[in-house]
């Protein structure tokens, strides 16, 4: 085979170089299940020359990019694979090597995902930005078990807070919470648990009904329905862990006010 003359290779080199677009879409992928991702996600993903995956991402949504490099950077069970500035590295290094980078995340990236941390490291470096927003967890969740975020006459508003900050201790807005009518949804808050069921208690809603999802929307999803009083034992009978989520509010009880219709329809349609 002939060999290319040294200023030919520079300038195909070249062209390739300039072939290259730095790009960065942060792309959520939505509670869990494989059919609440959306059809922008799925489009990205096909257009992926590297896609950076969280743990709560299912695995079988990387099968939508079959030809981009697949690099895990998640957590499991507090073990980080990557630090937060590795992952920023990460994603400017790759881009800039690779061109389309989609940094892949679970729920919507934008609550409680740093989905708005990596896009202006990434812009700051020259890369292009992008967002396509995932269903929320917080939201799509306690909805596949029947539970309403909001239901007239029994909420009006609703919080999403995380359950444990940075420095590792419980949101000062749960407390603000607790004084309130509204529905109190807490994401990333297994382990306070106890302290946030004691808070309610000392606000004199021990009887308020609480309901804890883990894995919610996925096959392996569980359960388990209480009240502040007895959600605690409740989670440690069924074996309940990160992740889950924690619905705090009467509309939990919508859940078994439904149920509870559906069986006397069933029971005066067959009888």
């Amino acid at each position: 085979m002939k060999e290319q003359h040294p200023i030919r290779q520079l300038a195909n080199q070249g062209n390739r170089l300039e072939a290259i677009r730095p790009r960065l879409t942060v792309v959520g992928a939505g509670p869990g299940d494989l059919e609440l991702i959306t059809l922008k996600a799925i489009r990205a993903l096909e257009e992926a020359d590297v896609v950076l995956y969280d743990a709560l991402v299912a695995p079988e949504i990387l099968g939508y990019a079959p030809d981009a490099e697949h690099i895990f950077v998640g957590k499991r069970k507090g073990c980080y694979a990557f630090q937060q500035d590795q992952i920023n590295e990460l994603i400017v290094s790759r881009a800039k090597s690779h061109g389309h980078v989609v940094r892949l995340k679970g729920g919507d990236p934008f609550v409680f995902g740093r989905g708005a941390e990596e896009m202006e490291y990434a812009a700051k470096h020259g890369l292009q930005v992008a967002m396509v927003p995932g269903i929320s967890s917080a939201v799509s969740v306690p909805a596949a078990q029947q539970i309403p975020v909001t239901k007239r006459g029994a909420a009006e508003s609703f919080w999403v807070i995380t359950g444990t900050t940075r420095n590792h201790q419980l949101s000062t807005d749960i407390h603000l919470a607790a004084k309130s009518n509204a529905t109190v949804v807490v994401l990333m808050g297994m382990s306070k648990l106890p302290e946030i069921a004691r808070l309610f208690k000392n606000a004199g809603k021990g009887a308020l009904p609480v309901a804890v999802i883990q894995n919610g929307t996925r096959p392996d999803e569980k359960v388990g329905v209480g009240t502040i009083a007895t959600i605690v034992s409740i989670a440690e009978a069924k074996g309940l862990a990160n992740p889950a989520i924690i619905i705090i509010g009467e509309v939990v009880a919508h859940r078994e006010q439904l149920l509870q219709v559906q069986r006397q329809v069933s029971t005066e349609t067959f009888s």
